[in-house]
């Protein structure tokens, strides 16, 4: 494909995802009153309130309409995220055959679910951490967080898990455009899974074994899964050079 006409599908390419983050962005914004009820409850949960009586504090005059923005960026990158994620994917695929870009749908369709599933963990997860990190500084330490900081926090934990719930779809895309193979992830494993607990004793700071076996165990399954559909990649393509 000559230079220009790479550029010019780049431009389409990021016009299309900019107007979908613009789309989901003003949703977001539309609906920021009712999700506000949704993002704190897991900081209800933590003081035993109910959502009425539960409130977050601005620090400055300009936080409420910084948080509202936020969030909104947030929505705006989860609805946008199919339209995102397959431009992206059809840039990045040009050298593919027909029949490997038969996977665009499902990638994309997946990505948007292991999104998904990575914000629910998270949003069951913050709960707990946020008693555990309340708690170091002692009884005669009373937390008030400010709503800058507690959606910072949340967006952090949300973030984390998303990577974690998202790791095996990057590797079997690396996989499909021929940056990795099984074999480099086989070889990689062990140094994979000390990485792996690692990421999940930081984002889950709890002393129970139980809570980092429930975030550490989903990432080994999810790097086992992508080692094993490398392997059936890597199987169909000899079969097709036969």
């Amino acid at each position: 494909m000559p230079l220009m006409e790479h550029l010019r599908e780049l431009r389409t390419r990021l016009f299309r995802a900019i107007i979908a983050l613009v789309i989901g962005t003003s949703i977001g914004y539309a609906v920021f009153p009712y999700l506000l009820d949704v993002l704190i409850a897991p900081y209800c949960q933590v003081f035993e309130t109910s959502l009425p009586n539960c409130n977050l504090i601005a620090l400055r005059p300009l936080e409420p309409f910084s948080v509202r923005i936020r969030t909104s960026l947030l929505v705006g990158l989860f609805l946008g995220g199919p339209v995102i994620f397959y431009q992206l994917w059809r840039f990045i695929t040009p050298g593919l055959t027909t029949r490997e870009r038969r996977f665009a749908l499902p990638f994309v369709i997946l990505s948007q679910v292991m999104l998904a599933l990575g914000i629910v963990a998270a949003y069951l997860i913050i709960p707990q951490a946020l008693r555990v990190l309340l708690a170091l500084g002692g009884p005669r330490i009373e937390a008030l967080l400010s709503a800058s900081e507690y959606l910072s926090f949340f967006i952090r934990m949300c973030l984390a898990f998303a990577i974690v719930f998202e790791l095996p779809l990057v590797l079997v895309a690396l996989v499909l455009v021929g940056v990795l193979n099984a074999a480099n992830l086989t070889t990689a494993r062990p140094y994979a899974i000390v990485a792996m607990v690692t990421l999940a004793a930081l984002v889950t700071p709890t002393t129970d074994p139980v809570t980092l076996l429930v975030v550490s165990g989903p990432m080994i399954a999810f790097y086992e899964l992508a080692i094993l559909t490398a392997r059936l990649i890597e199987r169909r393509r000899r079969r097709r050079a036969r």
